[in-house]
């Protein structure tokens, strides 16, 4: 999609019109960007210049204080309501949160990779075992017994290694990418703690 955005071989496309949608879904990837780093900070100095304008300039102590209480003291990012506000302050932390959202997108895109090559040394191990087993030893032996034989050797490898070990690579590769790179996106923790039943502590309680 990146080395040559809007062309793909006939040979190889999935739907008809795929190089176009792959350009535009760059296209949306880089518009993306601006959109992540602006508009926050800008919105937060529109929001304080009003609270600034409707109340004319001049706030008592006692709504500084309340106003500290409920933005926990985060002024610095531009996150609090009080008269402190450093829109440069605010622009470099965006800039940052951006620049880490970008990165990691572009580093868990090639993480991701990891399950291609897993299906790839998938599809090299069963083209081993078909080879080594039924062709080369069953089927140039002439005997029915040990193409019997063979084939089923060539099963219980499928199943033992392929069906086996390699499904539950590729089960961990994915439960490992998903709980790194796919939740970073979104999930913060900071919901209640699982208490999972307990007869013993609703009879102490």
């Amino acid at each position: 999609m990146f080395m040559e955005p809007g062309y793909v071989p006939i040979e190889n496309q999935l739907i008809g019109g795929q190089g176009p949608l792959q350009a535009f879904l760059i296209l949306i990837a880089f518009v993306s960007v601006p959109m992540l780093l602006l508009p926050k900070p800008f919105l937060l100095k529109r929001e304080h210049e009003a609270k600034q304008a409707a109340r004319g300039g001049f706030q008592p102590l006692q709504s500084f204080a309340q106003e500290d209480e409920e933005a926990g003291g985060d002024h610095g990012h531009g996150h609090g309501h009080g008269e402190e506000f450093e829109f440069g302050e605010v622009m470099v932390h965006q800039m940052i949160h951006t620049i880490e959202y970008v990165l990691g997108c572009i580093s868990n895109t090639a993480s991701y990779l990891r399950l291609w090559a897993l299906s790839l040394a998938h599809a090299q191990l069963s083209e081993v075992f078909w080879e080594k087993t039924v062709i080369e030893v069953g089927l140039e032996s002439s005997s029915p017994m040990m193409l019997f034989i063979t084939i089923g050797a060539w099963a219980l490898f499928t199943i033992g290694v392929l069906m086996g070990m390699e499904s539950l690579s590729a089960f961990l590769h994915a439960l490992r990418l998903h709980w790194v790179e796919f939740m970073n996106k979104f999930y913060d923790g900071t919901g209640i703690p699982f208490q999972p039943f307990s007869f013993d502590a609703t009879y102490e309680e």
